[in-house]
């Protein structure tokens, strides 16, 4: 039985020491090259050196419009040849490659590379505990001056003729943040960078050679797709390899960046960042729904409905015998497929809706089989996909109606969780590939009425966009009228503060006249006093006479 790992967590497997196993599978180096041939002298040196046995090891160099023409050295491994690619580019030379290369893995290596003497081992004994690894080297950069050949393919270690040496920063912070990739599977495609990286053939023949229109970016963007094809990304800090002088990334990082992110954002749906616009469409959908074209109005209300969500970053499949439709020209009315007829014509000029037969093929990241007649809520997709994304399942079945003769149901399916389960399992069941998407991913169930899907016949019919415009007028008019009454009420708080400022003026006007007329009415009732007092008090000429009349000795 093929081993299964859930989601990223490749610590389940356990692969053996390196030297104590025996290897079986055939590996093809495959390493394109232009120019530099001293460089491509000392990558080849190393896998003359390596620990992998030399009759399961083939080297494929592709020299990519060399001038002049690169050579095989005389040290190489065994099975080494050299091919011509001269259509120019990386991705160009690679397929090349790919194309005459025989082994049951391919490690793609660049020729400015050298790997340690365990390298390709260390990535091989990966390959043989499952048939859908990729595995990436941790790369070292160096500014050393180069040695000889006979050096490098002499087994002397190669830190110590390497150094001063750099690691490649970006790869280890991103497996730090990440537990080694294990808490991110839905971003650890970003690891397949392919100076030193190593796939499953038969993944690769599943996702596809390298996208050759991209200018840069190739790596990631194939990275992309053989996650969907159901890859496990591993990095290994067993397998060793000193980059000789910075990367192109490193030279220029702003202008690399400015130029894969503008090619990239049209076909990695995962990087949300690059999809900052609210209405454009992508190559590559991040959410494909599937409806079964049935009745016109109920399939017109669930299509209008996916198409009004807050996901802009959705396209609708709308399955139906397409092809075999004819019309009735002469009884339009009484067509039995008059319905298909008109979902036909509403919707085959609508670049968000694919008139298919059939599964179709597409590699967005989510797909969801909703039944016609059935209305998600404006966020109601956003909500699911929040589920399936921050629970990192693989299914989320959604329980729309139950009745006696049994459940509606939608399903967003993640699809690298299904291509998984088709590379470990062989079911040939419905029930049986979601117990396996179960295993490698997770399954959650969850009520349609929580997340706001609804009947189309309780449904609230979409505006359309000349009701949302003249909606937004009315919103506009209606602000309009509300900043005209807070302009009157901020002037009569204005007028009101200044009439508060003239009684508080007032108030202390009076406070100052009442006080002045305390004053003067205590001055006045002092002055008052002592004439009255005056008067009701006659002078005194004689002492007063004792009490007792008796006289008093002085």
């Amino acid at each position: 039985m093929i081993a299964r790992v859930r989601g990223n967590d490749y610590t389940v497997l356990d692969p053996p020491a390196l030297g104590a196993w025996t290897p079986s599978l055939r590996v093809s180096v495959v390493v394109p090259a232009h120019n530099g041939q001293h460089k491509l002298d000392l990558a080849l040196a190393a896998l003359a050196g390596q620990t992998y046995p030399e009759e399961l090891l083939e080297v494929v160099v592709v020299d990519n419009g060399s001038s002049p023409a690169l050579r095989l050295p005389p040290i190489r491994p065994a099975a080494t040849r050299l091919i011509v690619c001269d259509t120019p580019g990386r991705a160009d030379a690679r397929n090349a490659g790919l194309a005459v290369a025989t082994g049951d893995v391919v490690h793609w290596l660049d020729s400015d590379v050298v790997a340690d003497r365990h390298e390709v081992e260390a990535h091989m004994r990966w390959h043989h505990l499952a048939p859908y690894l990729v595995v990436t080297s941790y790369l070292r950069f160096t500014t050393a001056a180069p040695p000889a050949p006979e050096a490098v393919a002499g087994g002397k270690d190669l830190a110590e003729l390497f150094e001063p040496a750099e690691p490649h920063e970006w790869l280890v912070d991103l497996v730090q943040r990440t537990d080694g990739l294990t808490r991110a599977p839905s971003r650890a495609f970003s690891l397949h960078v392919g100076g030193a990286t190593s796939v499953n053939r038969r993944l690769i023949d599943a996702a596809g050679p390298m996208d050759v229109d991209l200018v840069l970016g190739q790596d990631t963007e194939m990275g992309y797709r053989l996650a969907q094809a159901g890859a496990v990304f591993v990095p290994e800090p067993l397998a060793v390899g000193y980059h000789l002088g910075p990367s192109m990334r490193m030279r220029d990082k702003e202008r690399i960046d400015r130029v894969s992110q503008a090619l990239i954002g049209d076909r990695v749906p995962h990087y949300r960042w690059l999809r900052g616009h609210p209405t454009r469409q992508w190559k590559v959908p991040y959410l494909d729904v599937v409806v079964e074209a049935g009745g016109y109005d109920e399939t017109r209300a669930t299509v209008d409905a996916v198409l009004a969500g807050t996901v802009p970053d959705v396209s609708v499949l709308l399955d139906g015998p397409w092809d075999a439709l004819t019309p009735e020209r002469r009884a339009p009315l009484t067509d039995p497929r008059l319905d298909l007829t008109l979902l036909r014509g509403h919707y085959a000029h609508d670049t968000r809706v694919r008139l298919t037969s059939g599964e179709a093929e597409r590699l967005a990241p989510y797909r969801l089989r909703l039944p016609a007649g059935w209305v998600p809520g404006e966020d109601t997709l956003a909500r699911l996909l929040d589920l399936a994304v921050d629970g990192d399942h693989g299914l989320v079945s959604v329980l729309l109606d139950e009745a006696p003769d049994g459940v509606t149901t939608a399903r967003l399916e993640r699809r690298s969780a299904f291509a998984r389960a088709a590379l470990v399992g062989g079911a040939d069941s419905e029930g049986a590939v979601d117990d396996l998407v179960d295993e490698v991913y997770g399954t959650l169930w969850i009520d349609g009425e929580t997340l706001g899907f609804l009947p189309a016949s309780e449904a609230t019919p979409v505006k359309g966009r000349r009701m949302t415009y003249r909606a937004r007028l009315d919103a506009e008019a209606e602000i309009a009228k509300l900043t005209k009454e807070a302009e009157r009420l901020r002037g009569q708080v204005t007028k009101w503060r200044e009439e508060a400022g003239r009684w508080r003026k007032s108030a202390v006007d009076l406070r100052r006249e009442v006080g002045g007329l305390r004053k003067e009415v205590a001055t006045l009732k002092t002055s008052r006093l002592r004439t009255v007092m005056k008067r009701i008090s006659p002078k005194r000429t004689t002492p007063p006479k004792p009490a007792n009349d008796q006289q008093t000795d002085l």
